[in-house]
């Protein structure tokens, strides 16, 4: 039977057939950002509740006997969806009444394996959890330290508003903390849960009503009025930075087009509407012609197309000879003189040397040799015998006399070279001569005249001066000339996986995995039975490399630093084991005095005495110890030594069980306290199993494995997906695994591990911790933000990001 009644005229009950021999009933609200659905209670098979009437809100209940899988049907859920999806404000609330112990699901929106929204309460470990996916698609956990499950009616709230997010309970703010925005992406075939995680986990066990996902900002206002909003929310802000962001980019944008619009319109005094040559920073319009050394070119579409010039032998007159000019191509006529019948052009001189030692030097100007001043002849550091005369200058050099270090016409392509008497030019090897003096020269195409020595399976290349032969593909280089095929395989110039088998084919090759290994050739991966666990790497076939804290074959078993002597705490702690760490905790009688030192130093006493954390009673004085404290009985008094507990007087010698945990006895002992837990002898046939869960031999205490292949019994604990899970009487519950603290900038998880590691650079890290004071400067020269993105100027596919001061640039492949 459904209960349910009217709350006005904008809310519409929607009754619907649940799916094993029960019926829930739904009401959606159709109103600004408001979703109002499931709000509807049940009764789990233990709970006693009085029968429900016309007033009370919606009511479910559910037969001791009956599975249950209240999920929301498929045309209401996809109107949740709409409005949930991508939406970074909303807000569950919860009525609730749980069982202690009980670890139930209050409501779950999530994609098979992928948990987008959950609000879990977990009576085991007496704490609260939301878990969602992050904006980088990663799943993330917060825990709340608090009983929830405690048989007592709670209002919940759990408002999340962009990265921060607030619990209150019973209209209390309880917590309040900063997290990881969450990403409300939503495939389109998301489910949606009440009271359970799926049909077979996370049972709510109690009564549940008014449970509603409000989509706005502080949503717990709702719940609790008085609470009234007095500031902007956090994704008000988060909001008013991604505006800033989006301008920036919108500035980048512009900034780039302005900048190309610029670049434009420079070029548009050399822009003729047609293709012009650039050469030796000279530019040439379109059919221009122009005269580089000895060759004649002209522009051609773009293209500076050049032909040797062609010399003809100048005709001169009686007072003139051809001679080359320097910067011209062909000889001119030049005017000469006639000195003792020898013909001399401009410029050339004439040593006269007499049988007395004296020389005189004459030089060829306006047709007439003239006596010139010889300059003043150098020592020379030689022997006699080395020692020339030459015709052109009176002072004698040494043999082997660098004349082109005087100067020289050799040109391009053109070497000077110094010969006994003079500078000669010489064309570079793989040049022809353009004239005869070998002042400019052109490179010979070996591969055009056929004067190269390329052989089968290459083909010739030219280049400026030579040539070179490349291999066809799928062949090797023997010599410069000739090639022959290529087995990569033989060679080692393959890219198959060192795990894997090369086989040589015509023109390339292949690769195939080793066996006991997996993967395409170019990666291979090993295989190992059952996978490695907790973090561990399979290196080889059945063979896993373990992470710290992990051994076994399968890396399935926890190393206990505390037993095996690894760890020495201080004295004022103990050595807790944790799955894969452990840590020093402070005994009872001290804490932490905030500097969490790892062996645990920083633990000091606790004043009991002084912070009224004491069990004394009026007639005795309390005296503070180092771990904790005494009562005395002052001198001369005769004292009950009894105990203060729970604002309740304990006689001395009292025993009593605690009322809030049934497994705890307590006594009081001379006005001292001493509680403990009950010892479990599962050999007594008399043990409580609900104080001793590992002695409960019923199949029915059992928990299976998530991969439905392995059995646990109550009171075992193990470690799946990064998780910490124990079976408690048929019920599982995980929890996030406990990680060693990070104390850096940029963290990573590493492939197969659980806990962040630190990393020096930043590029690498999938988590920072954002300084908005370390920014960057993007290609354009804005100032980002950290934690900012944008695309790279002239790509469609590079994304950057600012991480604290640090550009770090990666191309998406989906994106190519």
């Amino acid at each position: 039977m459904i209960y349910f009644k009217r709350c006005g005229s904008g809310l519409m009950a929607l009754r619907t057939a649940a799916f094993i021999g029960f019926k829930a009933a739904w009401r959606h609200r159709r109103s600004a950002g408001v979703i109002q659905g499931f709000q509807t209670s049940f009764v789990s098979r233990l709970a006693k509740v009085r029968k429900p009437s016309q007033d009370d809100p919606v009511w479910l209940r559910v037969a001791s006997d009956t599975a249950r899988e209240l999920k929301a049907p498929e045309g209401v859920a996809d109107e949740i969806l709409k409005k949930l999806r991508n939406r970074k404000e909303f807000t569950i609330l919860a009525t609730v009444k749980q069982e202690p112990l009980n670890s139930g699901v209050i409501l779950s929106v999530h994609h098979a394996e992928q948990r987008f929204l959950e609000l879990e309460s977990s009576g085991h470990r007496n704490e609260i959890r939301l878990r969602y996916r992050t904006e980088s698609q990663q799943p993330h956990t917060d825990i709340f330290p608090y009983t929830l499950a405690d048989g007592r009616w709670h209002k919940v709230s759990v408002a999340l508003s962009a990265s921060h997010v607030l619990l209150h309970v019973d209209c209390n703010r309880i917590y309040e903390k900063v997290v990881e925005p969450p990403s409300m992406d939503l495939p389109e075939d998301t489910s949606i849960w009440l009271g359970q995680r799926n049909s077979a986990h996370g049972f709510f066990k109690g009564v549940m009503q008014d449970v509603e996902l409000l989509v706005m900002p502080q949503g717990y206002i709702s719940q609790c009025p008085d609470l009234n909003r007095t500031c902007p929310t956090c994704n008000d802000f988060h909001g008013l930075v991604q505006k800033i962001m989006e301008l920036q980019d919108i500035l980048a944008k512009t900034s780039s087009k302005l900048s190309k619009a610029e670049e434009k319109m420079n070029g548009l005094d050399r822009c003729y509407c047609e293709r012009t040559c650039n050469v030796k920073g000279l530019l040439y319009r379109e059919d221009e012609s122009w005269t580089d050394g000895c060759k004649n070119c002209t522009c051609s579409n773009g293209t500076a197309l050049c032909q040797p010039i062609s010399c003809s032998p100048p005709l001169c007159p009686p007072d003139s000879a051809p001679a080359y000019v320097t910067g011209r191509c062909c000889q001119e006529c030049q005017p000469m003189c006639t000195f003792r019948k020898r013909v001399y052009m401009v410029g050339e001189r004439q040593a006269l040397r007499e049988s007395s030692g004296k020389c005189s030097l004459f030089e060829c100007r306006d047709r007439t040799m003239r006596r010139v001043a010889p300059p003043t002849c150098p020592e020379l550091n030689c022997a006699e015998t080395d020692q020339l005369a030459l015709a052109d200058r009176c002072c004698s050099i040494c043999r082997g006399h660098d004349f082109c270090a005087e100067g020289h016409n050799c040109m391009e392509n053109s070497d000077c070279v110094s010969l006994e008497a003079g500078p000669s030019c010489r064309c570079r090897d793989g040049f022809r001569a353009l004239r005869d003096d070998e002042a400019y020269c052109e490179d010979i195409d070996e591969c055009a005249e056929g004067r190269h020595y390329c052989r089968e399976n290459t083909a010739c290349v030219n280049t400026p001066g030579s040539f070179m032969c490349v291999c066809s593909t799928g062949y090797i280089r023997i010599d410069d000339y000739s090639c022959t095929e290529h087995n990569e395989c033989d060679s080692g110039q393959h890219a198959c996986d060192e795990n894997a088998l090369c086989f040589n084919t015509v023109g390339g090759h292949s690769c195939s995995c080793k066996p006991g290994y997996t993967g395409n050739g170019t990666l291979c991966k090993a295989l190992c039975e059952g996978l490695c666990q907790n973090g561990g790497t399979c290196v080889s076939p059945d063979t896993c490399i373990c992470q710290a804290g992990f051994t076994g074959k399968r890396c399935d078993t926890d190393i206990d630093e505390c037993s095996s002597g690894f760890v020495e705490c201080d004295s004022r702690a103990v050595c807790v084991n944790l799955p894969g760490w452990y840590h020093c905790e402070c005994r009872d009688g001290y804490h932490d005095n905030g500097m969490f030192s790892a062996n645990g130093e920083s633990c000091e006493d606790i004043d009991e005495c002084g912070t009224g954390r004491n069990s004394c009673t009026n007639d005795t004085v309390c005296f503070n110890l180092e771990g904790g404290y005494d009562c005395r009985c002052p001198h001369g008094k005769n004292c009950t030594g009894d105990c203060i507990h729970d604002n309740r007087v304990k006689h001395n010698g009292q025993i009593w069980v605690l009322e809030s945990d049934r497994c705890s006895v307590c006594s009081c002992q001379t006005g001292l306290v001493m509680c403990r837990r009950m010892v479990c002898d599962c050999e007594n046939p008399t043990v409580d199993l609900f104080c001793c869960p590992e002695c409960d031999p019923r199949l029915s205490s059992q928990c299976l494995h998530q991969n439905g292949l392995l059995a646990y019994s109550t009171g075992a604990s193990w470690v799946e997906s990064c998780q910490q899970c124990q079976c408690l009487q048929g019920e599982v519950d995980c929890w996030p695994l406990s990680c060693p603290p990070v104390d850096c900038d940029f963290t990573v998880v590493p492939e197969g591990e659980c806990c962040p590691r630190c990393v020096a650079d930043p590029c690498q890290a999938d988590t920072i911790r954002n300084d908005i004071t370390r920014t960057c400067t993007d290609e354009h020269g804005l100032v980002r933000f950290s934690g900012s993105s944008w695309i790279k100027r002239g790509t469609e596919c590079t994304l950057c990001q600012c991480k604290n001061g640090h550009v770090c640039c990666s191309v998406d492949p989906m994106c190519l």
